[in-house]
């Protein structure tokens, strides 16, 4: 089996990638499905830790979120990322994968408290690692909560696993067609303001220099082709990109 192109690396996925089909909660087949794929990177020798958003169930600056004080939206949120988080653990151990979740907001009855030595040594014991809460604060995006793990890791890359396969000009939905880019480098994903993680998690990753790459978690198998070198996506790095 070819080598694959990282030692670990910190998965990001969006509460609405659960949803599958669905316009609402979790489908339990595409949770299935991305265990799966996770199962899959583990066995040829990735090291893999996840943060999970929670638009699927609550997203605190949505506009179910009018009118409501911010930071009691975005902790509202933070607990949404908890159940996505205990429904992926349950879908992991299910493909025998031991799994631990580690919560920025203590809550010892359901899953660990976040706390980077210990991750680290979850991560060492070649365990799956579930960031949940986002950082524990209000403000913050759970991309930026992604940044920031894949840096207190040490992760060599962070992947994004979204609906499409890559990062466009435009939306390839409403545009069929738009550009997609091969590769960007992080001030040209500010400059454009291309949407993709937000200025913070961009910054983070740009400062640490870790690479983010762009994918469409819809396909399986994808997550595993990236690790070995194949597959459609978008790479977001320092070095110039490609026009």
């Amino acid at each position: 089996m070819p080598k694959p192109r990282f030692k670990r690396v910190l998965l990001k996925i969006s509460g609405e990638a659960l949803m599958g089909d669905g316009d609402y909660g979790i489908e339990p087949n595409m949770v299935t499905n991305i265990a799966k794929d996770v199962k899959e990177v583990i066995e040829i020798g990735v090291e893999v830790c996840l943060v999970i958003g929670g638009g699927n169930i609550f997203r605190g600056v949505s506009d179910a979120a009018v009118g409501m004080d911010r930071a009691a939206a975005d902790y509202m949120g933070m607990l949404a990322t908890v159940i996505n988080s205990l429904a992926l653990q349950n879908a992991l151990e299910k493909q025998g994968i031991d799994t631990r979740v580690l919560s920025a907001i203590p809550m010892a009855t359901v899953c660990e408290p976040y706390i980077r030595r210990r991750a680290l040594h979850h991560m060492e014991k070649s365990r799956v690692v579930i960031f949940a809460a986002g950082t524990g604060n209000p403000f913050f995006t759970t991309d930026t909560a992604a940044a920031l793990r894949a840096s207190e890791m040490g992760c060599d890359a962070l992947l994004k696993g979204t609906k499409v396969d890559g990062v466009y000009e435009a939306d390839p939905a409403k545009f069929p067609d738009a550009k997609k880019f091969d590769s960007l480098t992080y001030l040209e994903v500010l400059s454009k303001n291309l949407g993709i993680m937000d200025a913070t998690s961009v910054s983070l990753a740009r400062e640490n220099n870790i690479p983010v790459i762009v994918f469409s978690i819809r396909h399986p198998g994808a997550f595993a082709e990236l690790m070995l070198g194949r597959g459609e996506c978008t790479v977001v790095m320092k070095k110039e990109s490609s026009k």
